[in-house]
């Protein structure tokens, strides 16, 4: 996935957590609607005026918003996961602790 595609999820989920429509919003970054929903969607990409005040009126960091690790596709995920799984294979300890990480969140 793309750079833009992946802040745009992240503008859109910080806009909803605030409870702001597309509409309000854009007019908070004094932006139209039509290029909000651009940029939520990783068509166009956003000026950096345009993230200075997102920024503020949201009230995260950029650590906040472009901290986009956990937002990569599920088979990306599985073969990163598998990578590190596979690169403990000889420390028994490291290995253990995630096998009990794994199971704590598989049963609820």
């Amino acid at each position: 996935m793309d750079l833009k595609k992946l802040l745009g999820k992240k503008v859109k989920q910080y806009r909803i957590l605030r409870g702001l429509s597309q509409e309000k919003f854009s007019e908070m970054l004094n932006i139209s609607q039509r290029t909000l929903s651009g940029i939520e969607c990783g068509n166009n990409f956003l000026t950096s005026q345009t993230l200075e005040k997102m920024m503020e009126v949201l009230k995260i960091s950029p650590d906040d918003l472009f901290h986009i690790e956990y937002l990569k596709e599920p088979k990306e995920l599985t073969d990163e996961l598998l990578n590190i799984i596979k690169s403990l294979e000889h420390d028994e300890e490291k290995l253990r602790l995630i096998y009990k990480i794994v199971q704590a969140i598989v049963k609820d």
